[in-house]
Formats: C-alpha cells, sequence, structure tokens
C-alpha cells in the first residue's frame, strides 16, 4: 500500500472522524484529503484558471467547493482569507482547528488564517458556475469511492 504524504494544512490533526453517519466510505480528513486528490480536475477548477490546473498541482482553484464539502461531512464552520482582487480562499475551522485541504496550491506563501472569516454556502453558490463545479466534485467522490 502507498503511503501519501499528506501536506495541507492541519494535517497534522487530519484523523478527525466525519459527523454524518451517510459517510462510511471516508474514514477520517487525512482520507478525504486522499480522495480528493484523485477527484480534483481542470472541470472543477474555475474557468479564470483552468489554464494554470495541472496535476502537479491540483488543488489550484478548489478551496471554496472543497472547503464545502468538507463541511457536508466533518461539520465545523467555512472561513476564508481576503486576496488580492477581492477573493476569498476558502478553508475549514472543525473543532476549533484550521484544516486548508488546498493550501498546497500557494506553495511556499504562507497562509495567515488568524482572522477566519466566515463564509456562506449560500453566497458562494449563488454563482450558477461554482454551484455547479460543487457537484461535480461531489458526484466525482461519491464515483470514485464505489
Amino acid at each position: 500500500m502507498k503511503e501519501l504524504n499528506y501536506n495541507y494544512y492541519g494535517c497534522e490533526n487530519g484523523g478527525v472522524k466525519p459527523v454524518s453517519a451517510d459517510t462510511g466510505f471516508i474514514a477520517d480528513l487525512n482520507d478525504m484529503y486522499e480522495k480528493l486528490r484523485n477527484c480534483w480536475s481542470a472541470e472543477t477548477c474555475p474557468p479564470r484558471m483552468r489554464q494554470k490546473w495541472t496535476e502537479d498541482n491540483p488543488s489550484l482553484g478548489q478551496c471554496s467547493i472543497t472547503a464545502f464539502l468538507v463541511q457536508d461531512y466533518f461539520g465545523g464552520e467555512v472561513c476564508g482569507i481576503l486576496r488580492n482582487g477581492g477573493n476569498y480562499h476558502c478553508y475549514n475551522v472543525i473543532g476549533g482547528i484550521v484544516f486548508d485541504l488546498t493550501s498546497e496550491q500557494f506553495g511556499e506563501e504562507i497562509l495567515d488564517y488568524s482572522e477566519r472569516i466566515p463564509q456562506s454556502r449560500e453566497v458562494h453558490f449563488s454563482k450558477d458556475e461554482k454551484r455547479e463545479r460543487y457537484e461535480l466534485l461531489k458526484r466525482k467522490l461519491c464515483e470514485f469511492v464505489k
């Protein structure tokens, strides 16, 4: 069995278990991350970033749809870091611990998770394109684990 090197922010606490009863196929947050790495694609990346998406950087552009999907299974809240250009980089706070399954997309850049600005599913998914990418990622995850 191959061992995956977890490098996302918070991975040292990635043994947290899902809170949703219908997630028997996901053992813990590290397992969710491993499965998502197989589901992220250019299709699930925002159109404005697709040309930059590669298999070497699969989490590029996946933050909000991933954070809300993680929230579906693990609870907690989705927070954001305001980036240049006015967009938010989304991540999860579960049991007071920060988890950012898409932090690797920033390479060596160190993000500041101290402000924890709450993010709303309704606001993010008011954009059809983002809601459709979330639904696609959710379908791909469900199909991957079958």
